[in-house]
C-alpha cells in the first residue's frame, strides 16, 4: 500500500505559483480564488511474492483512489487546504488472511473469498499557510488522519519557507510527526492457535487433518515461538526535512533536499507469515500438492505458518537528493531528479528520473518520463524458507529485498487559462492524464493510470 499511496501524491503535487512583491497601494493576493482539484487513481500489479503467504503467492491486486483537494483564500496572506481521500482496494494476498474461508483447504495462489480480500482506506488532511506582505516568509501548519481495518493514523506537522536574493534563493524547513495505531490482524491459523491455548482439535482444527512435509496427518504443528500477540501497537513516525532551491537563470533552476526521518514502535506487519528453513513443514489440504506447493499449479494445499514478520522496534531513515529542471525552447523542457537513500536496516537505493514535457499547442502539452531504481536488501530479508527460527528479526517482504525497478510513463495535459468550460461557479482551468508501467527484476508488475482536473471559482 506504500508504494500505492506513494504514486497518488506524486501526482497529486504538480503546480507552483509565483508571488509578487507588495506595493504601498496593492498587495496580491497569495490565492486569487478558490481552487479544486479532483484526482482519480487505478493501479493494479501482478507477481509472485506475496508477504502475507510468507514470500511466495500471488501478489494480485488493484486498488482505485479519488481524491478531492479545496484551496481556499481565507485572506490575502492565508490559504486553508483540505485534501480527502478514499482508497478501494482488492487483494489476493490480503485475502490469503484466511485462505481456507471456513474451508480445509487453500493456496497461496488462489484468492480467499473472506473479509480481508478487499478494504477501504480513507484520509484527510487540512493545512494552513501565511505569507507575509512582502511573500518572503511563509508559515504553513498541518493536521491529518487516516484509517484502515488494522491502523489509524494521526499526523501533526508545521514548515517555514524564506525566499531572498529578489525571490531567486529559498530555504525551507518542515517537521511531521505520524502517530499510528495498529488494530492487528494475524494469519488465521496462528490466531486460532492463540484462541484455542495450542489444542489442535478445536477451532478451526477441529475435524481438520494437519500434514506434515510427506503428507501424513499430525498434530506436532506450533509457531516456533508459541506465538504471543503484540502489546506494543504504537508505530510512531518523525520527520524533519530541510531544502533549498535556486534560480541559476532565465532558462535553468535546481533544489536540493535532505530529510531525517526516525521511527519506534511494532514496525513489522503483523499480517506476513514467515516459514523458517530450519524447522519441519506442516500443512492443510491436498497431501498430493505438497510436492508442488511453490507451483502456482499449486490450487489446494495450504502452509501453516512458523511465526509473522518481526523487526526491529526502530528505524532511521536519510533520504537526499535533487531536482534539475532546465527549458530547453518554446516546445521543450527538461526535469530530472535523483535521490540517494539509505536507513540502518541495510538498505541502500537510488532512484533516477527524467521527464521531458514537450508543448504540442498552446493547450496541449505532453510528458514522456522514465524513472530507474535499485536498492540492497534489509538485513533481515530471506526469500521464503530461507529465514532461520534463531534470528531475532526476520521478515519474506520482497519490498525489503534487493531488486531494480524500470518505470516508464507519459502523461497529457490540457489547459485553458480562459477557463471556458464551466460547472456552476467554477472553470476548468486544467486537466492532466498519465499512465505508467512499472516492472520489478523480481517479477513484480503494475499499471499505473491517473487523471486530475483543476477548477477555479470565477
Amino acid at each position: 500500500m506504500k508504494n500505492i499511496l506513494t504514486l497518488v501524491v506524486l501526482f497529486a503535487i504538480g503546480n507552483t505559483f509565483a508571488q509578487q512583491d507588495s506595493t504601498a497601494v496593492y498587495k496580491k493576493r497569495v490565492l486569487e480564488t478558490t481552487e479544486v482539484d479532483f484526482l482519480t487513481s487505478y493501479y493494479s500489479q501482478d507477481g509472485d511474492n506475496a508477504s502475507v503467504t510468507g514470500g511466495i503467492g500471488s501478489e494480485e491486486l488493484t486498488d482505485f483512489t479519488p481524491t478531492i483537494i479545496v484551496s481556499l483564500p481565507l485572506s490575502a496572506d492565508e490559504v486553508l487546504t483540505i485534501d480527502a481521500g478514499i482508497s478501494s482496494y482488492s487483494s489476493a494476498s490480503s485475502s490469503n488472511l484466511d485462505p481456507f474461508d471456513g474451508a480445509s483447504e487453500g493456496s497461496p495462489w488462489v484468492a480467499s473469498s473472506g473479509a480481508s480480500q478487499q478494504d477501504t482506506w480513507a484520509s484527510l488532511n487540512v493545512g494552513y499557510s501565511h505569507s507575509s506582505d512582502d511573500r518572503n516568509n511563509i508559515w504553513s501548519a498541518n493536521v491529518s488522519f487516516a484509517n484502515e481495518y488494522d491502523y489509524t493514523s494521526i499526523g501533526l506537522g508545521g514548515g517555514f519557507a524564506k525566499l531572498f536574493n529578489e525571490k531567486n534563493t529559498e530555504i525551507g524547513v518542515k517537521a511531521n510527526v505520524y502517530l499510528d495505531t495498529w488494530k492487528p490482524v494475524y494469519p488465521v491459523e496462528l490466531d486460532a492457535y492463540k484462541q484455542t491455548n495450542g489444542n489442535l482439535n478445536q477451532g478451526l482444527f477441529q475435524g481438520v487433518d494437519i500434514l506434515d512435509q510427506n503428507g501424513n496427518t499430525s498434530t506436532n504443528w506450533s509457531p516456533v515461538t508459541g506465538f504471543d500477540l503484540i502489546k506494543d501497537k504504537a508505530r510512531n513516525s518523525y520527520s524533519l526535512s530541510f531544502s533549498f532551491s535556486q534560480i541559476l537563470s532565465k532558462k535553468a533552476q535546481m533544489s536540493l533536499f535532505f530529510d531525517l526521518v526516525k521511527q519506534d514502535g511494532w514496525l513489522a506487519n503483523p499480517m506476513q507469515r514467515v516459514y523458517f528453513g530450519d524447522v519441519d513443514n506442516y500443512y492443510i489440504g491436498n497431501a498430493a500438492s505438497i510436492a508442488n506447493y511453490t507451483s502456482s499449479s499449486n490450487k489446494d494445499v495450504f502452509q501453516l505458518a512458523d511465526d509473522i514478520e518481526r523487526l526491529p522496534d526502530s528505524r532511521f531513515k536519510i533520504p537526499l537528493g535533487m531536482r534539475f529542471n532546465y527549458y530547453i525552447n518554446e516546445t521543450v523542457s527538461l526535469r530530472t531528479y535523483y535521490r540517494y537513500y539509505f536507513d540502518d536496516w541495510g538498505i541502500n537505493s537510488h532512484t533516477a528520473n527524467v521527464e521531458l514535457p514537450i508543448k504540442i499547442t498552446s493547450k496541449f502539452t505532453l510528458y514522456p518520463s522514465y524513472r530507474f531504481y535499485n536498492q540492497t536488501a534489509a538485513d533481515y530479508f530471506a526469500p521464503y524458507e530461507e529465514n532461520v527460527s534463531t534470528s531475532e528479526f526476520y521478515t519474506s517482504d520482497y519490498d525489503l529485498s534487493k531488486f531494480s525497478a524500470n518505470q516508464y510513463g507519459f502523461g497529457v495535459s490540457y489547459t485553458d487559462i480562459f477557463t471556458n468550460f464551466k460547472i456552476w461557479k467554477f472553470g476548468l482551468k486544467n486537466v492532466d492524464f498519465k499512465y505508467h508501467n512499472y516492472k520489478r527484476n523480481t517479477g513484480l508488475s503494475a499499471n499505473i493510470f491517473a487523471i486530475a482536473f483543476k477548477f477555479v471559482m470565477d
